[in-house]
């Protein structure tokens, strides 16, 4: 009899927590807010907020089958980060930690021009990602044409900061503080990221 009531309990836990899970989802679109799953630079708020200002923390969230990798859009392609940059590539097994910030819907205009969306670098993609709040549908992005190219020491730094900045699981910054560099020394993004951090 006691298992009975507990199994109850247990199934009206679920069923509530679903439904917060669902209420926090609507609440996020009737706020004019939309979702977005970070998981290379804009890990760190102080450079999602340099185009993007209306950056709120949500929560950390791991997305499944897919792998972190560095890479340009084109072999030689030149950009402000002077070297590989941050994307998600399918691979089943694998799994990108990153952080989902709610953002007001005027900055799907700026995150997808940071993006380089309008030139054809980047596409957005939506992503169910695992939370402590559920499964979440969020905006992300991935590289076009993808080339494997080493990130510049000023690029790993930037998103490793942003997955200590948000306790992203100690094992997965592990990983990201092994990613090898292309030992660029020079100025960078980094530079107007920095009088934010201080």
């Amino acid at each position: 009899m006691l298992s009975q009531h507990l199994d109850i309990v247990i199934v009206l836990f679920l069923i509530m927590d679903s439904m917060a899970t669902e209420f926090e989802k609507m609440s996020v679109v009737a706020k004019g807010l939309f979702l977005y799953f970070a998981f290379g630079s804009n890990l760190l708020k102080e450079r999602l907020q340099l185009a993007n200002p209306s950056a709120v923390f949500f929560t950390t969230a791991r997305l499944k089958d897919y792998e972190l990798d560095f890479g340009l859009w084109a072999q030689d392609a030149k950009n402000s980060w002077h070297g590989g940059v941050a994307t998600i590539l399918s691979r089943p097994g694998s799994e990108v930690w990153g952080v989902i910030w709610t953002l007001s819907d005027e900055h799907i205009t700026t995150l997808d021009k940071q993006e380089g969306v309008s030139l054809g670098l980047y596409s957005p993609l939506e992503v169910s990602v695992e939370t402590d709040k559920g499964l979440m549908l969020c905006r992300t992005y991935q590289m076009n044409n993808f080339h494997p190219s080493p990130p510049s020491p000023q690029y790993k730094e930037v998103v490793c900061l942003g997955a200590e900045q948000n306790g992203l699981p100690v094992e997965y910054m592990k990983k990201l503080e092994a990613i090898p560099t292309n030992n660029y020394s020079g100025p960078s993004i980094l530079d107007q990221i920095r009088p934010a951090m201080s």
